[in-house]
Order: structure tokens, then C-alpha cells, then sequence
């Protein structure tokens, strides 16, 4: 077992990391100042320190720094946010073992401790038992959900190819869920208990994006990359699509030296799983230039095209229970379902951001919702407001009424869309629109708030 000092300024995040790491058997001290965990690090020298980049009082990277210079046999792990990536990168630099971008699977969590308590004390790590799968799962963990045709053929081919090693390359819209299936591949492999490392490539400049992902020199020696920090787990390269041509050489050169050496059968080679994701078609990115086209073929040994949720809209539902209980398990929510009604107008909006976009609106709509079920009120304006209805006409075709706006409102603006409309067939001529509609010239002028112009042109 092992004394673990976690330090964060969000005290919901700091008790369940706490919990987690007490259930894993270690003693753990928790605070919400960077101070206070100063003195609690010069106090108990813990094996390993879990630290927030962005603690009120102290700088992350500055505690980073502290435990390099006078505690040399604790381990730090940083805590960042995705937009903080480039600085987690940074605390590695100043000798951080390994960082975890929030929300990050509580599993995750646990791996990375055990890791890092092997490199600073191998019988320390050997003595802590593994976290059961039901302790360390956690709301965007490897869950897939879906009645979907579609869905149903993505877990089959989850399934099929999870003990396989070769690289899996995901395509799809921002918000479709990649990660999700990269995360289910991960979870649903022989390689599950090892660590799961996701970086988005778009989000680093690119000398940092290199150190990331193949390592780098520090004044106390070479601090590994993604794919040796991923330790016989699975590595998820998000958009990689914008990896600058000379990073995809690098890659392109690793993978097959990676290959090479588990092909010997080396001691040194790198054990990981690769999964890499992109919002294009890549294929067509190689083929006019804009990737590589012999990377490109390393990694879609298997290709998977995540369709959007407007073409699997029987998924919406199933995915808005589970937000919900989600929603319920991390926050208490007192919002338990939502009405048919409210459940129609998600089923209908075409959802352009995806499963991101659902997820947000359902959050939104249990913040503002009163009782403890979701009304159509309660969702936000662009989906509520704008519902599709069969016209009365016998063309078969339909319209949009902004359903939550005044009736007023409503009839303003059909009648200045009618009016505008009779102004391009009469080739703008005001005269004639006022005359085929049936009104004076003036009502004309009114409603279309051109008062002023028809005294001026009068």
C-alpha cells in the first residue's frame, strides 16, 4: 500500500478520487489548497502526489517542480482539462510521470497510480490489489448504446476484431461517439487492464505534439511517449488527420520499427494497441496528397464509419435514459424521465453535433426543469421551438412552426415571409404586391417597417 497526498480545488472531483484510491487500499490525504497540500507533502513525503494544473492558490507546474527537487521519490500525476493539454505536456517536462485530461474514466485513474507507484517502488505497486470493473467505471467509460441496425453492426464489429491487435481507424462526424468506440475496443480486449491513453492531435503546436507522442530529453533523462506510457494498453490518436507531414513520417517510421521489434521478438518493443479517429475521409485525404498514403494504409488495417445520430435516430431515446441516469448517479438529480412529448421533439431536430450535442441538451434540460420529468420547455430554444408538421396540402410536404413562440410573433413573421415572397414575383414592385394582396400601399409600407421610406419617397 502507498500514502498518496490528491490535490484539488473542486471538492466533488477531490472525494471521488479519494474514495477510488482508499478502495484501491492506499492512505490517502485530500485537500482543496495547494498550500495546505504543500505542507501535507513536506509532512508525509507520500509516494505519490495527484495534483489539479489549476489550483487557486499554487501552480500546478510549480508543485511539479517542488517534488522534482526535494522529494525525488514521489511520483506526480497531473490533472488538467482538455484545453490544458500542451501545459500537462509541459509538467511532464518538469518530471510528472504521466497527466489524465477531465472527465477521465475512473479506471484510468487507478492504472495510471499503479504505474507510477511500480516506476518510483515496484513492491508497492505489486502489493495493490486491481480495481473490480464495477469500482472503476464510470459515465463515459466503454458503454455503447443503441437499438440502432447500425450500432448493432459497430458492436459486432467490436466484438470480432477486440483481441485482434491491428490498428482500427474510426471514421465520423464530431460528436458521433468515436471515442466511445474506441474506449469499448479498449475495455473489450485482452489489453483491458492495462492503460487507455487518448490524445487529440489538434490540440498541441507541433514540437509538442512530437515530445507527446514519441518522448523527449529532460535534465533527469528521456521521458517516454504516449505509446510507452500506454504500457500493453491502448493508445486512441483523436484527428489525426492534422498531424503535420513531418510528425506523420515519424509515425509512419515508429509504427514499423514498432512492428520490426515485436516481429524479433524484442524486449524492447513497444506493446500497445493503436485506434486513431478523423472527422474526414481519409482515404481521400491520401489520395489527394493531404496524408500520407502509406501511413494511411498502416492504420485502416480495420476501418469503422460511425454514422451521425440523424441516421440512427432510434438511438436517440436509449441514449437520452442513460444521460439521464447518469445524470442521477454523478449529480442526484431529481429529473428521472422525460414526457413523450418532450421525448418527440428529440427524436425529430437533426442533432448536427451528434451524441455531444444530446448529451449537453439533456444536462440543460434537467438544470431548468422543475419537476422530475423533462417537458418540452425545458430543452433548449433551437430544439423545442422548431418542429416539422405535414402541410394540409396534397403535395405531401411539411413545414417547421416554431412551437414555444407567441402566436404573434408567429403571424408577423409568416406574413412578412408571404409578403417578401410576393415582392420577388412581382419583380419587387410595390404597387403590384400591395394590389394582389389586397391591401393598400400604406398597410404595405407598415409591414414592412418602410414608413419613413414612403414619406421620403412620396
Amino acid at each position: 500500500m502507498a500514502k498518496l497526498v490528491i490535490i484539488d480545488d473542486e471538492a466533488a472531483i477531490l472525494e471521488l478520487m479519494s474514495k477510488l484510491c482508499r478502495a484501491a487500499g492506499h492512505t490517502v490525504y485530500g485537500y482543496t489548497t495547494g498550500m495546505d497540500g504543500i505542507a501535507a507533502i513536506r509532512q508525509q513525503q507520500p509516494d505519490l502526489v495527484i495534483v489539479d494544473l489549476r489550483i487557486g492558490d499554487v501552480n500546478g507546474l510549480d508543485l511539479v517542480s517542488m517534488c522534482r527537487d526535494q522529494f525525488p521519490n514521489t511520483a506526480v500525476i497531473m490533472v488538467t482539462g482538455h484545453g490544458s493539454v500542451e501545459t500537462a505536456v509541459e509538467a511532464m517536462r518538469l518530471g510528472a510521470f504521466d497527466y489524465l485530461t477531465k472527465p477521465f474514466d475512473l479506471g484510468d485513474l487507478i492504472k495510471t497510480v499503479n504505474m507510477a507507484l511500480a516506476k518510483n517502488n515496484p513492491a508497492t505497486a505489486a502489493a495493490t490489489p486491481a480495481p473490480t470493473v464495477s469500482s472503476v467505471r464510470s459515465s463515459s467509460s466503454s458503454k455503447l448504446i443503441g437499438h440502432s441496425d447500425a450500432i448493432q453492426r459497430i458492436f459486432e464489429i467490436v466484438r470480432r476484431v477486440a483481441d485482434n491487435d491491428s490498428p482500427v481507424l474510426l471514421e465520423g462526424e464530431f460528436g458521433v461517439g468515436k471515442h466511445m468506440v474506441a474506449r469499448a475496443l479498449h475495455e473489450a480486449s485482452r489489453r483491458s487492464g492495462a492503460a487507455y491513453k487518448e490524445l487529440q492531435c489538434s490540440a498541441l503546436p507541433e514540437e509538442t505534439l512530437e515530445a507527446e507522442l514519441f518522448g523527449h530529453n529532460t535534465g533527469n533523462g528521456q521521458v517516454g511517449g504516449i505509446f510507452s506510457r500506454a504500457n500493453g494498453g491502448t493508445v486512441h490518436l483523436a484527428e489525426v488527420h492534422v498531424l503535420p507531414p513531418r510528425i506523420q513520417a515519424q509515425l509512419n517510421t515508429f509504427l514499423d520499427e514498432a512492428q520490426a521489434r515485436r516481429s524479433a521478438w524484442s524486449t524492447n518493443s513497444a506493446d500497445f494497441r493503436l485506434v486513431v479517429s478523423t472527422t474526414i475521409c481519409l482515404e481521400e485525404a491520401s489520395k489527394k496528397g493531404a496524408f500520407r498514403e502509406d501511413l494511411y494504409y498502416k492504420l485502416s488495417v480495420v476501418p469503422l464509419k460511425i454514422p451521425p445520430l440523424r441516421e440512427r435516430r432510434e438511438d436517440i431515446k436509449p441514449l437520452t435514459d442513460h444521460f439521464l441516469k447518469d445524470l442521477a448517479d454523478r449529480t442526484d438529480s431529481k429529473v428521472k424521465g422525460i414526457d413523450s412529448y418532450a421525448m418527440e421533439f428529440l427524436e425529430k431536430y437533426p442533432w448536427p453535433g451528434n451524441i455531444s450535442e444530446l448529451r449537453n441538451a439533456v444536462e440543460r434540460a434537467c438544470a431548468f426543469a422543475e419537476g422530475d420529468r423533462i417537458r418540452p420547455a425545458d430543452l433548449p430554444a433551437k430544439v423545442s421551438q422548431q418542429i416539422e408538421v405535414a402541410t394540409p396540402k396534397a403535395t405531401g410536404g411539411t413545414t417547421q412552426l416554431p412551437i414555444g413562440s407567441s402566436l404573434d410573433d408567429f403571424i408577423r413573421g409568416q406574413e412578412r415571409l408571404f409578403i417578401n415572397e410576393t415582392l420577388k414575383y412581382n419583380n419587387g414592385s410595390r404597387e403590384k404586391t400591395a394590389s394582389m394582396l389586397g391591401i393598400s400601399i400604406a398597410t404595405l409600407y407598415r409591414k414592412m417597417g418602410l414608413n419613413q421610406e414612403r414619406k421620403t419617397t412620396a
